[in-house]
Order: C-alpha cells, then structure tokens, then sequence
C-alpha cells in the first residue's frame, strides 16, 4: 500500500520510495527513506497536503509525493 493510503492515527514502516533526480534528494532529506516508521497525523479535507511525523518531525507531503511510497502497515498490541 502507498503512504496517501494511511488514515490519521496510524503508523507504518517505509518499503520503498520511487522517483528519481530532486524528488528522491527531497524525500531522502527529510527522512522518507526505506526502514523509517512514519505516522500519519492528519489529512487535509480535500486529502491533499498529508501531514506526518517522520524521525520525531511534522512534515507535509503532496498526495502525488506520498503515492511514490509503499509502506507495510504497523499492527499494534494492547
């Protein structure tokens, strides 16, 4: 599944993140980088820009940005 497909709440772990060039530095600079937890936080009403936390930082991603990143869905125990 892709990072724009996670609801506010919940957590997963980024598999990969596809582009090339400035987009791929973008995202590797701020911490979208494959073995990252990443949270969602909030959807704007029109499900774009996604707000999230990545190493312990907010960070607002484009829907077409977040598309690029599959993540594995994080299952957590009470």
């Amino acid at each position: 599944m892709t990072l724009a497909a996670l609801k506010p709440g919940e957590e997963a772990l980024i598999l990969t993140v596809s582009g090339e060039g400035a987009i791929a530095r973008r995202m590797a600079d701020m911490g979208v980088v494959p073995g990252q937890h990443v949270r969602m936080l909030r959807v704007a009403p029109l499900g774009d820009p996604l707000e999230l936390q990545v190493m312990g930082y907010h960070l607002s991603l484009r829907k077409t940005e977040a598309l690029r990143v599959q993540v594995r869905p994080l299952e957590h125990h009470a």
